[in-house]
């Protein structure tokens, strides 16, 4: 029987391609984001595939996550594989410089959307006894860097969630791991510098940043090791890069 997973944030970035490579490895897929015209044209690729069925709500919307989680048919209430993907980046500006908004955008997606999606799926994972959560941090979530301080705060609350859910869960089976990427080029930055193309590829010039396909392939190989095997904190930079603050640029 395949395995059945929920990606929050498909409609682009790590989590479409997190939604492919499961696809392609016949998981039945739950795609989740906010965008419906991007969630159609991604259902009809992978249908191909496996079956998909896709839920549009924004992670930020309490009544909305629960909701479209509890409208799941019984073929795909089962959910076997969590990615919480969604999170975003709003400006790069020093912390008396911050913008409220901004500020509101990074916590209610970062902390809050993952919590509440969390919350709607943990139930059943405890009654069935198995189940597998994956957590995307950030290095950002490790250590601060200069201007990062909001976005920072709320990827160092994404470690910390996932370290206490991992012991919560502990007794029920379930399996409790996060990710933490480095530079990896997506529309990331181009979300945090408010559209600017020209400045969010600045970000990864003069080096060779991680894609969305990288993080996907190392998320696969996470959830597909044998169930014993937890794999519980995982960095990953590109070659170029040290740490949050230290890149090899050519």
């Amino acid at each position: 029987m395949s395995k059945i997973a929920l990606v929050t944030g498909a409609t682009s970035g790590i989590g479409r391609a997190t939604a492919r490579i499961l696809a392609q490895n016949k998981y039945k897929i739950i795609l989740c984001g906010r965008r419906e015209d991007r969630l159609k044209s991604l259902e009809k690729e992978l249908s191909e595939f496996t079956e998909i069925y896709t839920l549009s709500f924004d992670v930020r919307d309490k009544k909305a996550v629960f909701e479209s989680i509890i409208s799941l048919p019984s073929a795909f209430s089962k959910i076997d594989v969590l990615i919480n993907n969604a999170g975003n980046a709003h400006g790069l500006s020093s912390i008396q410089e911050g913008n409220l908004d901004d500020w509101d955008a990074m916590i209610d997606i970062n902390v809050k959307g993952l919590l509440y999606v969390s919350k709607a799926i943990i139930p059943k994972m405890i009654e069935q006894k198995s189940g597998h959560i994956i957590n995307i941090g950030s290095v950002a979530g490790k250590e601060v860097y200069p201007n990062g301080n909001v976005y920072c705060a709320s990827k160092f609350a994404v470690d910390a969630l996932n370290k206490s859910m991992r012991m919560d869960l502990n007794p029920y089976g379930i399996r409790v791991g996060a990710i933490h990427p480095g530079m990896v080029e997506t529309e990331f930055s181009e979300v945090r510098f408010k559209g600017d193309k020209d400045k969010a590829a600045n970000t990864y010039k003069g080096l060779k940043p991680l894609t969305p396909e990288d993080i996907a392939d190392i998320i696969h190989f996470v959830v597909s090791r044998p169930y014993h095997v937890n794999i519980a904190d995982l960095i990953v930079f590109p070659t170029a890069q040290a740490s949050a603050t230290i890149v090899n640029r050519t």
